[in-house]
């Protein structure tokens, strides 16, 4: 590593740590802090003062970022949850979204707004559970029919996005049939090592070595979880297919094998959470930011006036299906829930980068749509929040 690649690495790093603190003094605004970060990241980056660009070692401590936080994101979903009656309702009107994206995009794309419908109607699709999440415990809650239904959608959109994403926009140029193929066989292998891993920590040998080197300085099992991040997201890259697949697809099937989390190692998650969010993830998103084209973007009004266009695409193919639902959560608990899924950030930023490095998207359309997740993850949120206020006697998801 060279000198100047180290400065840069120490460069992000301090931008992430004072993120929090910036993030702190406006918090009455409400504003996401991964905003903050993009934002500061903008601000050093070369589109403003110089200081700092995103170089090989910077990129690749991005990328652990990336997927460790899509590893996470993974393992919030609930197989089980999925296959009951609300988890169908949540994916039927992913469906209702899937067929509104697909018109958005051909649509967008007829105006010359977008080069390539299908990789836009892939970014509209997706939700951002990590800034969702916060606020529905605020509002509605978690546990509620409307917070339940959100975290069903929000899991089958990411994990249908993600899906769509490596199967129709990867380095492998081969047709969809031979991907479709491809991502079979890796969801195929990734379940069969998963299953094996589960099948043998039922061993009480090994059981007893891992329970005694959890909490110690070995910390086996968060090393475990790196492994299987990184190894997976190596065996995706081998098989053509985009990183993020691999480390999404491995956090949903460790966390359907491996049930007993909470109870068998229940501090796990919090280590996962302080490496992800207290290292890696921040200098994703502060990356992120640096690589933010924002010239592109204002140079020319047409640029510009395209944020507004994708900020009212994702409300429409995310938000309009749960109206559908008015007369289970009400119009106001409706409305909330198609704005709680209409926040859109990190996948927009992960998408937006692979599809200018294919050439699917110029740089100041990715910048639009950057943007106007920047937007959705402001003004989304809040808006649904304000529609339902906590309330305890809101009715648990028992359906």
């Amino acid at each position: 590593m060279r000198s100047n690649e180290l400065t840069n690495l120490f460069v992000v790093l301090a931008v992430s740590f004072g993120a929090p603190l910036v993030h702190n003094l406006v918090r009455r605004t409400k504003v996401p802090q991964i905003i903050v970060e993009i934002l500061l990241g903008l601000a050093i980056g070369p589109q403003a003062l110089h200081w700092v660009k995103a170089d090989s070692t910077v990129n690749v401590v991005a990328m652990l970022g990336l997927s460790l936080l899509l590893y996470l994101a993974g393992s919030e979903v609930d197989i089980r949850q999925l296959a009951g009656p609300l988890g169908k309702k949540a994916m039927t009107a992913f469906g209702a979204s899937l067929v509104l994206a697909v018109g958005c995009g051909y649509g967008l794309s007829g105006l010359g707004v977008v080069p390539n419908p299908l990789l836009l109607a892939v970014i509209l699709t997706a939700t951002s559970l990590g800034i969702v999440v916060p606020v529905l415990r605020d509002s509605v809650g978690t546990q509620s029919s409307v917070g339940q239904f959100v975290l069903a959608g929000a899991a089958v959109g990411d994990a249908v996005a993600i899906i769509l994403l490596s199967l129709l926009f990867s380095r492998d140029s081969s047709a969809p049939g031979p991907r479709l193929a491809l991502v079979a066989g890796f969801v195929a292998i990734i379940g069969g090592v998963a299953w094996l891993g589960s099948r043998r920590s039922q061993s009480m040998a090994i059981a007893r070595v891992l329970d005694k080197l959890q909490d110690t300085n070995a910390q086996i099992r968060v090393r475990g979880t790196m492994v299987i991040v990184i190894g997976f997201g190596v065996l995706a890259d081998r098989f053509g297919l985009e990183t993020i697949l691999g480390s999404f697809i491995a956090g949903v099937m460790v966390s359907a094998l491996d049930s007993e989390a909470e109870v068998s190692h229940p501090l796990l998650r919090v280590k996962l959470d302080a490496v992800a969010f207290g290292f890696l993830v921040p200098v994703f998103f502060v990356t992120s930011g640096i690589k933010f084209d924002i010239k592109s973007l204002i140079s020319q009004p047409s640029n510009l006036a395209k944020v507004p266009i994708f900020l009212v695409a994702l409300l429409i193919v995310r938000g309009l299906p749960a109206l559908a639902y008015r007369s289970q959560f009400g119009w106001r608990g409706a409305c909330a829930a198609g704005f709680f899924l209409a926040t859109s950030l990190p996948f927009i930023v992960a998408a937006a980068a692979i599809g200018v490095s294919l050439g699917a998207l110029t740089s100041a359309v990715a910048a639009a749509l950057v943007g106007a997740g920047l937007l959705s993850a402001v003004i989304f949120p809040i808006v649904g929040a304000s529609l339902v206020a906590y309330n305890p006697k809101v009715p648990a998801a028992h359906e």
